[in-house]
């Protein structure tokens, strides 16, 4: 089952790279929630270091831009990265420590996250990177 479904008119930044990544983070997505509907917790437990480990470095491709070409809003929306990086790591740590499970409530509240940052957040960015070049 899809958790996810790419739109470009609803995700689209205008950024070919940063949409592409955004892309592959929708299908880590799935593939973590399709592991958490089998219940297989070593599935899962891949699943979600995979998907953590390609957001970081999406984060990181973002915040090169932002620096590169010093946007303006770069402060508040790494913030918002950094909060959401925060509350993943501490759910891994947890998770491989079995201290905690991933489920789909969790699964749901990224799914949310993005839903809510892409086309609010990072829409923002798309016409001034494209300014600069960016495409």
């Amino acid at each position: 089952m899809s958790l996810m479904t790419w739109d470009k008119e609803q995700f689209g930044t205008n950024v070919s790279a940063h949409d592409q990544e955004h892309q592959e983070i929708f299908r880590l997505v799935n593939k973590l929630g399709d592991a958490v509907g089998v219940g297989d917790r070593t599935s899962i437990g891949k699943q979600l270091d995979a998907l953590i480990d390609y957001v970081a470095k999406h984060f990181a491709a973002e915040e090169a831009n932002f620096a590169k070409f010093e946007y303006p809003a770069f402060a508040a929306h790494k913030a918002e990265h950094d909060k959401l990086v925060a509350t993943c790591l501490d759910l891994q740590k947890k998770f491989h420590a079995g201290e905690a499970e991933v489920t789909g409530e969790t699964a749901n509240f990224v799914v949310g996250w993005l839903k809510n940052h892409i086309p609010t957040i990072d829409k923002l960015y798309g016409p001034f990177l494209n300014e600069k070049g960016v495409v």
